[in-house]
Order: structure tokens, then C-alpha cells, then sequence
């Protein structure tokens, strides 16, 4: 559920007051917990180190993202990779075809054979 129009967007009180304090253009990354704060026009420009649940990802506030929530551009989850032995195989046999291509010599690169795909 959204938070209601007539008592604003959130901001951590404490986010603001960091703000106020740099100037624009400086450097510095502020740290911050509150994932749930709201990225207010008075951002725009500085860097917030927003944590993950384990450690704390850069993110420069553009004009874009004025309106959206800190923890939106800090994800706390890790993708692994999906498919067993036969997608490693496959990224194995790609790997070894593109570092095969360079190593043709220069006059006989338009006699090769084109790459086939890979296949389930």
C-alpha cells in the first residue's frame, strides 16, 4: 500500500540534514540504513552508499530517479546463474570458439566456417 498523498514522500530526517551539510559536486558518499527514503530533488547530484543487508552499494541520484525509494537501486539478493552441467558445457564451448576466432590468421578470416549454434 502506498503511503498517503497528503502526508508527502518519506525521507529519513537525519538523510536530509547529511545533505544539507555537503555542498553540490562534492564527493563524499553518504551512508545510509534507509533503504525506504524517497529521492527528493535536494538529492540530485550526491552519492549514497545504500546498504544491502550486507554491505553498502554506491548510488549517484540523477534527475530519473527523483520520486523512487533508495532501496530500489540496491538489490539484496545475489543471482546465481540457472542450469546445471550441460549450460556450463555450452558457455565452456562458446568461451573456446570465441578465443579460437582471433587466433586465424588475418588473410583467411572469410573462409571460416560460421559458428553453430549450440543446441539443447
Amino acid at each position: 500500500m502506498s503511503r498517503s498523498l497528503s502526508k508527502g514522500p518519506f525521507t529519513h530526517p537525519k538523510l536530509l540534514k547529511k545533505v544539507g551539510k555537503l555542498r553540490v559536486g562534492d564527493k563524499t558518499v553518504i551512508k545510509t540504513w534507509s533503504r525506504a527514503s524517497v529521492i527528493t530533488p535536494e538529492m540530485v547530484g550526491f552519492t549514497f552508499g545504500v546498504h544491502n543487508g550486507k554491505n553498502h552499494i554506491n548510488v549517484t541520484a540523477t534527475e530519473n530517479m527523483v520520486g523512487h525509494r533508495l532501496g530500489e537501486f540496491s538489490p539484496t539478493r545475489k543471482f546465481v546463474r540457472q542450469g546445471g552441467r550441460m549450460q556450463k558445457e555450452a558457455e565452456l564451448a562458446a568461451a573456446a570458439a570465441a578465443a579460437a576466432a582471433p587466433a586465424a590468421p588475418a588473410g583467411e578470416a572469410g573462409k571460416a566456417a560460421p559458428a553453430k549454434p549450440a543446441s539443447k
